[in-house]
């Protein structure tokens, strides 16, 4: 098939990752699958546009006129702005890492992240991806996702990222179906085995669940029913602050069917 010029532009943005920040002309030509003079074209029109930045080493990066653009999402900047207030409470209530993520297809993309120097390790940052089953924010959203999704999701593959990651389908099912019943999830030794996190929803306007809020904690000494409290305050404020008005018959939308 043959790929017109903006597919081949986007193949080039493409080549950055969360494991690919920077590149040469070389490695972006191999990772956009590209002639080196095609991508040689293409990379000069986007930086002289400002999507990437050459660093003095000859290496590029995503630029700031895609950020620029990136805020205008409404489910980035405007959704951290209502939120910030809401995190640095839940911040300042636990001194641990805190989470906003949203869905994007079958992962969860986190959009801000509150963290000091003594909280446990994570492997999050803001943009980065992870799939959905194998966190707190994730299994909130995949717990309230369509019928459809989560039906898809059981069946399609689950990876493991410690001894501890859920794999099988039945569990997850069982783990979403708690999920909606209690209104948090745990994500317990998932991603990491010295870390355990846990999530709320976050409501939008119509009542439907549109991001997740997390605290990321040690397991060693984790006090799961402490923090409870604290991320349901976080998640009703934000979906307050969204335009959620959960008194006037305009609350959380009918859970979907179990998977």
């Amino acid at each position: 098939m043959t790929r017109t010029a903006p597919d081949r532009l986007l193949d080039v943005l493409g080549a950055f990752d969360q494991d690919h920040p920077d590149l040469t002309l070389t490695e972006l030509a191999h990772r956009a699958g590209l002639p080196l003079a095609t991508a040689h074209r293409l990379v000069g029109a986007l930086a002289g546009w400002g999507a990437l930045e050459r660093d003095e080493a000859g290496r590029y990066h995503v630029g700031l006129r895609l950020w620029e653009l990136a805020a205008l999402a409404p489910r980035g900047l405007g959704l951290r702005q209502a939120a910030l207030p809401f995190l640095e409470d839940l911040y300042e209530a636990t001194h641990e890492n805190v989470h906003l993520a949203v869905r994007d297809g079958r992962d969860v993309v986190y959009i801000e992240r509150l963290s000091g120097r003594s909280a446990v390790g994570v492997h999050s940052r803001v943009g980065a991806r992870w799939p959905l089953h194998a966190t707190g924010v994730g299994l909130v959203l995949l717990a309230h996702g369509e019928r459809d999704l989560q039906e898809g999701y059981a069946a399609e593959g689950l990876a493991a990222f410690t001894p501890y990651t859920v794999t099988e389908p039945g569990r997850l099912r069982g783990m979403l179906a708690e999920v909606r019943r209690s209104g948090i999830a745990v994500s317990d030794r998932q991603i990491t085995d010295d870390a355990l996190s846990v999530a709320a929803p976050v409501r939008g306007p119509r009542g439907d669940v549109v991001a997740a809020v997390s605290v990321v904690v040690p397991v060693a000494g984790a006090r799961t029913p402490a923090l409870v409290p604290a991320l349901r305050l976080a998640g009703r404020g934000i979906s307050r602050a969204l335009g959620w008005q959960p008194d006037t018959g305009r609350g959380p939308a009918a859970p979907p069917a179990s998977v």
